[in-house]
């Protein structure tokens, strides 16, 4: 009977957090992806790229929002039990209070270790994995770049401007300004352009033109009847090197242990003399996860409270305001963590110490049969 007890709180708890976890991350997730569709458009990318490179955030947006999930789907069924009166026959039924707590104490190992391997590894292979997607794509729909009567310098050393375009997919009065260093670059204006595919490559053929080409102050300019303008190995504004939030965990712990024994290795984002960034994100991704059995045990609060209760709605929402500030907490300290790993150990303490002290307590109201606040 305790099993199935057991069983049917968590089932509920999980499957209430489950809900609230894709629906939440499905907005943030949509929001993004609009965003994305505007940058992927102006980039020249295809749907396919795009779809998949939307689809490979989920994990990151899961990550930042599973904390408040949890502790919003853990709360919500836990005032709900006990506004039904089914806490009651928990109790009835021989439900240990201690049992009750130590159990979800328990099952919040289980997140934890699920929110690190989220964090660890399947959310920066997925993020290594999108930025990957750019690197290997090509720029494929120019067409949408040009836009007639506008400006535009969407592509990496690349202005295109355009007069009109007419109903065979022509452009009228193109002007481009190809800039390859500081001191060259290449300005080119035709009667007439179109997009050919040829091959794997993207040509834009001009008719009827003059290319005005300056290498360091030596100007040469040349008319031409028919002209290729090759679009291939052009690179958009998106930055397709790989950024620290994609960096494998394994390369960071190895950048910082390089930090300790003072050894040189040659680690892309390993900034020896300022490891600052790479203790923020090794913090983000191993300790700021034992802040989810942090929440889990202020939700398990609401077991305490009863309806009799003296302020029985302020106590509820001081338990909410507490959850909400400790997610607030779990993300601000990233803000003071420094260079030097002895003082970070401080705010490496904090969600062990607090876990520690609340268990203690929870364990104490308990035990002493202290039920009601």
């Amino acid at each position: 009977m305790k099993k199935i007890i057991y069983r049917k709180l968590l089932l509920d708890c999980l499957v209430f957090s489950f809900i609230a976890l894709m629906g939440i991350s499905s907005i943030i997730w949509v929001f993004q992806a609009v965003n994305f569709l505007d940058i992927m458009i102006e980039d020249g990318r295809n749907h396919n790229i795009y779809l998949l490179y939307t689809l490979l955030n989920f994990p990151k947006i899961i990550s930042k929002v599973l904390p408040f999930c949890i502790f919003f789907g853990f709360s919500y069924i836990f005032i709900k039990y006990e506004l039904r009166n089914e806490l009651i026959i928990f109790w009835n039924h021989g439900i240990e209070k201690i049992s009750l707590i130590n159990f979800f104490f328990l099952f919040s190992i289980i997140i934890l270790i699920f929110q690190i391997s989220l964090l660890t590894y399947l959310a920066p292979k997925s993020q290594e994995l999108a930025r990957g997607l750019l690197r290997s794509s090509d720029v494929d729909y120019f067409e949408g770049l040009i836009k007639p009567k506008k400006f535009n310098d969407n592509i990496k050393g690349l202005t295109i401007f355009a007069e009109d375009k007419n109903d065979n997919d022509e452009f009228i009065n193109i002007y481009i300004k190809k800039r390859t260093t500081k001191n060259q670059f290449q300005v080119t204006f035709a009667k007439k352009g179109i997009f050919e595919d040829r091959g794997e490559s993207k040509i834009l053929v001009l008719y009827d033109g003059e290319s005005l080409n300056n290498n360091k102050n030596k100007i040469t300019n040349f008319s031409f009847s028919k002209s290729d303008f090759r679009l291939g190995e052009i690179k958009s504004h998106i930055v397709v090197h790989k950024k620290l939030q994609e960096q494998p965990t394994n390369e960071l712990l190895i950048c910082i242990k390089s930090i300790f024994f003072n050894q040189k290795i040659n680690l892309k984002n390993c900034n020896q003399n300022n490891p600052k960034n790479v203790y923020k994100e090794l913090f983000k991704r191993i300790v700021t996860p034992f802040y989810l059995p942090l929440l889990i045990l202020i939700a398990a609060i609401n077991l305490i409270i009863t309806k009799e209760s003296i302020n029985y709605l302020k106590l509820r929402f001081s338990i909410f305001l507490l959850g909400i500030f400790v997610i607030i907490i779990s993300e601000s300290t990233l803000g003071f963590i420094g260079d030097i790993f002895s003082k970070n150990i401080f705010f490496i303490m904090i969600p062990v110490i607090s876990i520690f002290i609340l268990y203690s307590i929870l364990i104490y109201k308990f035990k002493f049969n202290k039920i009601n606040i």
